[in-house]
């Protein structure tokens, strides 16, 4: 892949960089990242879209040839050109409700479709509390207890449910869902246990109107929903997420605290 002088940062993390390149939209990541990640990646969008989610389309998976990234890893994607709904939530917080009421509703909308050849969310979840070895082996064994009573799922969850990976397009069509690395087959309640711990990180104000409408709207007990954050908690904590870091250990820590 050859990236074109004219192409502009997006975004900068990290692990990676995002460029528009004209009518693509390219990560780049840096070299700790192992092509096998970037090419599952893709097969997750192609998975996803086969499920009938509302994708970019993979357009190129391959190695950059030139220039400051040579030889790093690269997806390059359909640009949709629009706004994400986090950024528009943060020039009409007036709007607030109305906004989460989409962002819930369109959650729920991707969990209603099955994709049973995506990775299982409780295989998932098992190894990286298994390899968090910061957490303590007690605590790890009654998160993997809590893990065991959940059945088994084929319903889509996105696995970083948040505003800003959702892009509303200029043309006035439905929103597009992007950054789908961290999706599974699983259990819906578990992906809005997700999403309501990234809330409680980033933006607490959401996070309990999102929890209700989430709850409401999706006719799950807002109990099951919280059943199941200590055991993401504890998988954030394995993916080295530092924001928020306090609150992550606290919700860990409480599992044991239940017991």
């Amino acid at each position: 892949m050859i990236l074109s002088d004219s192409k502009v940062e997006l975004v900068r993390r990290n692990n990676k960089v995002v460029y528009q390149d004209g009518n693509r939209l390219v990560k780049v990541f840096n070299e700790r990242k192992p092509g096998s990640d970037v090419f599952n990646e893709a097969l997750n969008d192609a998975r996803v879209a086969e499920a009938g989610g509302r994708v970019p389309r993979v357009l190129e998976v391959s190695q950059i040839k030139d220039g400051e990234w040579e030889g790093s890893w690269a997806l390059a994607l359909k640009f949709i050109p629009g706004r994400t709904l986090e950024d528009l939530i943060a020039e009409d917080k007036g709007n607030l409700r109305g906004y989460m009421e989409q962002f819930a509703q369109l959650q729920i909308d991707i969990q209603t479709a099955d994709a049973p050849l995506l990775n299982r969310q409780k295989d998932k979840l098992r190894r990286m509390i298994n390899g968090c070895k910061a957490i303590d082996p007690s605590v790890r064994y009654d998160l993997q207890m809590r893990l065991d009573g959940l059945k088994g799922g084929t319903k889509v969850c996105h696995g970083d449910f948040v505003a800003s990976n959702i892009i509303v397009p200029d043309d006035g069509s439905d929103p597009y869902v992007c950054d789908w690395a961290h999706v599974t087959a699983g259990v819906p309640e578990v992906d809005a246990a997700q999403t309501f711990l990234l809330l409680q990180v980033k933006h607490p104000e959401r996070a309990q109107l999102y929890l209700d409408l989430y709850s409401r709207m999706s006719d799950t007990p807002r109990q099951l929903i919280l059943h199941w954050v200590p055991v993401v908690a504890a998988a954030e904590l394995a993916r080295g997420r530092q924001a928020g870091e306090k609150y992550l250990w606290q919700q860990v820590e409480s599992v044991f605290n239940d017991v």
